[in-house]
This record gives structure tokens, sequence and C-alpha cells, in this order.
């Protein structure tokens, strides 16, 4: 079936209940000390954790989204629960992370999120939300309706002239890689070819707050590298992401500047090509010639 535009703002609108709630839930635990559990997940330690907090929020958001799920004949994938496959055959599928960055919510540190995204058979973003139950900020977007910020039209300053700081987000892993150095300084000349002299390193949040803040404090990238080994994000990772930042006016590819498929079949990771969110095609363009450099 297709969906409609009506049909798309509904959706959203239950969305929006789902990621509050699961967030209203996790922000109430966020203080107490919760049992951490291992996961098989990538080569991260931020892939490896979870804790009942995050099957919890999970069944806070399916109780909602459960009705949508029958009503449109929705597929389903979610972080914590396998993937029956049901996304090859729907025409479109739920894809949910109930919380994303566990091991911030652990350390009691922000950078933690829940993050639900509606996503075609064919791969591309028709709905994002992403709720931050530390800031109380609500991000959404439908396709072709522009992004929303606690419900208002959001419409971030993206330009790159005048801008005197750009922030670099990084996972914690990247400060390790072995082309880091190269990398920071490949950087600091794109930043001064436009003009920035200040660089800003942030590396304590989970993928998807990772990305918002690509258009939130622009002028900013966001990247994981494509690398042999699983990771690199996965679906669920930019399901929503990817719809929120292009629809804000910013841009999510992969690290080769193609659209990011976000229903893969191989596998859910995105280690195979990267994914990069940019504020600006400038800045995407530039680190995207950075590419054979750091798949050396």
């Amino acid at each position: 079936m297709q969906l409609t535009k009506n049909d798309l703002n509904n959706l959203c609108n239950t969305a929006i209940e789902a990621a509050q709630k699961a967030g209203s839930f996790i922000r109430e635990n966020t203080s107490k000390n919760h049992s951490v559990q291992n996961k098989n997940g990538a080569d991260s330690l931020a892939s490896q954790v979870v804790t009942e907090v995050d099957f919890k929020a999970q069944g806070i958001i399916l109780s909602i989204l459960e009705e949508s799920i029958k009503h449109y004949d929705l597929a389903l994938l979610t972080e914590e629960s396998v993937d029956d496959k049901s996304r090859f055959e729907k025409d479109y599928f739920w894809c949910i992370d109930p919380m994303d960055g566990t091991l911030a919510f652990t350390e009691k540190t922000p950078g933690y999120s829940v993050s639900i995204g509606l996503v075609s058979k064919t791969g591309e973003p028709q709905i994002g939300v992403v709720y931050d139950p530390t800031t109380n900020l609500l991000y959404h977007a439908i396709k072709g309706q522009g992004a929303f910020k606690n419900e208002m039209p959001w419409k971030p300053e993206l330009y790159l002239s005048g801008k005197s700081t750009f922030t670099l987000h990084i996972d914690r892993t990247f400060v390790t890689h072995k082309l880091y150095d190269r990398f920071m300084d490949e950087i600091k000349l794109i930043a001064n070819t436009f003009g920035i002299t200040t660089l800003k390193i942030q590396k304590q949040a989970g993928a998807v707050l990772n990305a918002c803040w690509v258009v939130e404090e622009a002028p900013s990238c966001y990247f994981k590298l494509p690398k042999p080994q699983i990771g690199g994000g996965s679906l669920w990772d930019f399901a929503a992401t990817n719809c929120i930042v292009s629809e804000a006016g910013g841009f999510a590819s992969d690290f080769y500047g193609a659209p990011i498929n976000l229903n893969r079949a191989e596998s859910t990771f995105m280690n195979h090509k990267g994914v990069l969110f940019a504020s600006n095609i400038e800045l995407q363009e530039k680190i995207i010639a950075l590419s054979s450099m750091l798949s050396e």
C-alpha cells in the first residue's frame, strides 16, 4: 500500500507519543543504578551493553505502535528484538532504537535518546522522531514536510560564512584509530578553507544525537568510517536521523556520497560503506574526498 500524507501525519503523531512516553520512563530511571548486561554487538563497548531500561522502553514503544502496525500492515525492526526479515515483505517498517547511547545512560551523562523511524521497503526514510530525555527536546520530520523541533518548524542556520567554530562529532573509539591524527589535521585544513579557526570535538553521545547535533550545531559533521569489521552503527541509528537531518537542510549519505540504504539485506550494520552526516554540502564533499585515506 502507498501511505498518503494524512497517513504519514497520523503515524508521525503516534511515533511522537511513543518516543515521549519511553523517554519519560528513561528519565525517571536516570539517577538509579542499573545492572549492565552484555549482548552480541559490534567491536565497540557501546554496541555491546544493554540494560533493563532498554527492554522496558522498547515495550512501551511497541505497545503504542501496535495498533498502527496492524492497521497499516507495517513490518518492524527494533534493536532489542530479533530481525524477523518482514521488512523485506511489507511496504514500510518501523525502525526503532528504544534507547540509543546506553553507555552514556549507564554513566549518567547526556547523550542518550529514543529514536523511531518509518522506512520504505526500498530503504528510504519517511518519518523520523528523536526524543532526548535529558533536555526534553523532540526532533521530528516527515519526508517532504520539513523538520520540527519541539513541534515547531525548524530551519537551523546552516551557512558557513561568518562562523568561527566547526564541531566534529565522533565516537569514542575513533580517538584510537591509526589515522586519527592525520584525519584531524585534514579536518583543520578543511575548516580553515572556510575561514573557521576553532575545532570543537564532541565524543560523548550516541549515534542518534550525534547526527541530530550536526544540524543543531552547524557547521558540523558526524561519520562512521567504512571498515571490514561488523559495526559502523545499525539501521535503527540512522532511520529517524536521516529523515530529520535531510528535512532540516543537512546532508546524509554513505562515506562515498551515495544515499544510505536503510533496508540492506546483508546486515543491519553499516560498516560496508560507512555513514556521513554533514551540515553543508561543501563539507560533505570535502570529507568524502578523504575517503581513500581513511580506508587505508
